[in-house]
């Protein structure tokens, strides 16, 4: 008689197995780790073996990250990489606003802000979480659950699937709080949608919906969250329908306007969000990875990964420097006017920056008060 599957593992598993962590995995608040039973395709919950999730949870302010939540990320991706019985992780968000809109402008402003060296350590740390996501010896599937912006943009680009909920919203936004996207950001994009589109996203921080994101091969899917009348409608407020405008330009996933985006907003807040679909996706990505030999996945993976590799290991240190000492300047008035702006007004006088530059005006306290909003003269 064959002996089971678990028979098999007790006969020849060691007595005690070696424990390849650095440190001992502590939970960091901000952060959740948890693993979750896997499934075959067919629904079945498979003995012994789990997806882990680690979701950022910073809800209230958008799921950015802190210092101490960069650690939680970095040690929950060891965690996962190492266990044996975990087949993917889940990366993800609390709640349906957004997976992450990256850095806490909060703690930017209040304390890296005028600390270059402070905030060149703490870029250190972020590119060790940037590095974890992209050595994970397990496949890493983005759960986009709302807004992927700025850092948190870079951080879902460094995993290897991404599936989102349609209503989210995808993009930079350095240039115009006073950062640049060197995160990660100028390394994958060109590589995954192409230079000109790469300089619209990472220089004009012009977001993109879910769908203009899936169009251009930023998203492996998307799926409806809106849910109205009981029945899942796609974002209103997109354009869904597949056509060409009178100079010939695709025009799926781009905004509606005039009466049909009024009429798109009215639905949206007659509607309620509904991430079922999305979790269905996930679920379904990962049961697919089951059905697969562990080692030639992971190896496929780790070789599809090495154009994001060679390319962010190429520019990371001199873009950690950079950044350090541009929290002397622009960095410096960027996010304290994010942070200290009216709900409305949260961008510097920019004309007034690119005015006094030119007549020659060193940066200054004086100078980065008159362009905080409400600030200055």
């Amino acid at each position: 008689m064959i002996a089971d599957t678990a028979s098999i593992v007790r006969a020849t598993a060691p007595a005690e197995l070696h424990d390849h962590n650095l440190v001992p995995f502590s939970v960091v608040p901000g952060v959740l780790y948890e693993k979750r039973p896997a499934k075959t395709p067919d629904g079945q919950t498979v003995s012994g073996l789990f997806n882990a999730w680690i979701t950022l949870d910073n809800p209230k302010q958008f799921n950015s990250y802190t210092t101490e939540m960069v650690k939680g990320v970095i040690l929950a991706f060891r965690e996962a990489s190492n266990a044996r019985d975990v087949v993917a992780v889940v990366f993800t968000g609390s709640g349906d606003k957004a997976f992450c809109t990256g850095g806490n402008t909060k703690e930017y402003a209040e304390y890296y802000a005028g600390n270059p060296q402070e905030y060149r350590q703490y870029m250190r740390l972020f590119n060790d979480m940037v590095s974890a996501i992209l050595g994970c010896d397990k496949p890493v599937i983005c759960r986009v659950n709302g807004m992927r912006i700025g850092g948190g943009q870079e951080i879902g680009m460094a995993a290897d699937f991404s599936i989102a909920q349609d209503l989210a919203r995808f993009g930079q936004a350095g240039p115009k709080h006073g950062s640049a996207p060197i995160g990660g950001a100028t390394d994958f994009l060109p590589l995954m949608v192409g230079s000109e589109q790469a300089m619209i996203s990472g220089s004009l921080c012009e977001p993109w919906s879910a769908h203009k994101a899936y169009r251009l091969g930023l998203l492996t899917d998307i799926v409806p969250a809106l849910k109205v009348d009981g029945h899942f409608v796609a974002n209103p407020t997109i354009i869904t329908d597949r056509y060409l405008d009178e100079w010939g330009r695709i025009v799926h996933g781009e905004p509606r306007t005039g009466a049909e985006l009024d009429a798109g907003k009215a639905l949206l807040k007659q509607g309620e969000v509904d991430l079922s679909r999305l979790d269905a996706k996930v679920e379904e990505i990962c049961a697919k990875i089951v059905l697969t030999f562990p080692d030639c996945f992971t190896k496929t993976i780790q070789e599809l990964r090495k154009p994001k590799l060679a390319a962010w290991n190429a520019n990371k240190e001199n873009s950690r420097d950079w950044l350090g000492l541009n929290m002397m300047t622009e960095a410096r008035s960027g996010f304290r006017a994010f942070n200290e702006g009216p709900k409305d007004n949260r961008e510097i006088d920019f004309v007034a920056l690119r005015q006094a530059l030119a007549k020659g005006t060193p940066w200054s306290p004086d100078l980065i008060e008159s362009l905080i909003p409400g600030q200055g003269s």
